[in-house]
């Protein structure tokens, strides 16, 4: 599933500008799309789910302009869409929760229904709460129900919004593995602020800053714009100063010592192998294009 992003904008009364003349071409397999708070991430999903119209451009999904309201319709029957904040109805179990929405999602009978259901359940780790009333989970098990719900009916595009938000390691880690088994055959967007969880599982992505693109294409390239760019200072350096940007900081009885990105290191500094944290935060501190 290939979709066209051509010159969309979107304007709220409240934050005019929220997207400012997008255009891109995002093609099928797993998409990381990365930005701070504020950028826009969640704006384009909507819009690319066919849930808010744009301002001014289009979306084409397979051709299909997203204006025209029977395009809108053929989307949700191919659609996963797990939203940030999502709250499945408390008092239903997840397998009665997943018949409900197999029903919105078109999936013709009640067998057809319980045996995505018990598949989804089983592979998000949720076999053994199957009977249980979702109001009485936890955030991390109630995100995982919202996981398996967005994999109802096979979707073709799958939109998953800070999809790993409260899981525990172990969690993420089996959940990061399914989505790379699925990214295989459809198209899958995944927006998150862990950049790990891009880096292992995302060969392109896509990076929003204030509502424009700063970044499209290869992840490995995001990660390549960091090399020769990267450093680790000395223990004994002082916290840097303008013009470099911390990455993170670790410290040991000998003192701090800062990976950091800049183009002037300072002197002791050792040049390291950048990673996407390093490729993002040298993203970063560049100008946008107007």
């Amino acid at each position: 599933m290939y979709i066209t992003i051509d010159h969309v904008t979107k304007n709220f009364r409240k934050k005019p500008g929220a997207l400012g003349d997008l255009t891109i071409d995002l093609p099928s397999g797993m998409i990381g799309l990365l930005g701070s708070n504020g950028a826009g991430k969640t704006t384009l999903m909507r819009i690319l789910c066919g849930i808010i119209q744009p301002t001014n451009g289009r979306v084409l999904v397979d051709g299909h302009d997203l204006s025209d309201p029977s395009a809108r319709r053929a989307l949700k029957r191919v659609l996963g869409y797990l939203p940030q904040d999502i709250e499945p109805y408390p008092n239903l179990n997840p397998v009665e929760f997943l018949d409900y929405i197999g029903l919105l999602k078109g999936i013709p009978t009640a067998a057809q229904r319980k045996k995505q259901a018990s598949e989804l359940i089983e592979r998000v780790g949720l076999a053994d709460a199957r009977k249980r009333r979702i109001g009485g989970f936890s955030g991390g098990m109630r995100r995982r129900v919202g996981i398996a719900q967005a994999l109802m009916g096979d979707p073709r595009l799958l939109v998953v919004d800070e999809p790993t938000a409260g899981l525990d390691p172990e969690e993420r880690v089996r959940f990061r593995t399914l989505l790379a088994s699925l990214g295989k055959d459809r198209t899958v967007i995944l927006s998150t602020h862990i950049l790990d969880d891009v880096a292992q599982t995302c060969p392109f992505v896509f990076v929003l800053r204030d509502g424009r693109k700063a970044f499209d294409g290869p992840t490995s390239s995001l990660v390549d714009s960091a090399r020769g760019l990267t450093w680790l200072t000395p223990a004994a350096a002082a916290p840097p100063g303008e013009g470099v940007t911390v990455v993170n900081a670790t410290t040991t009885a000998e003192g701090t010592r800062y990976r950091i990105v800049t183009r002037n290191p300072p002197v002791g500094a050792e040049p390291i192998e950048p990673s996407l944290e390093d490729g993002y935060m040298a993203l970063a501190t560049q100008e946008v294009p107007a």
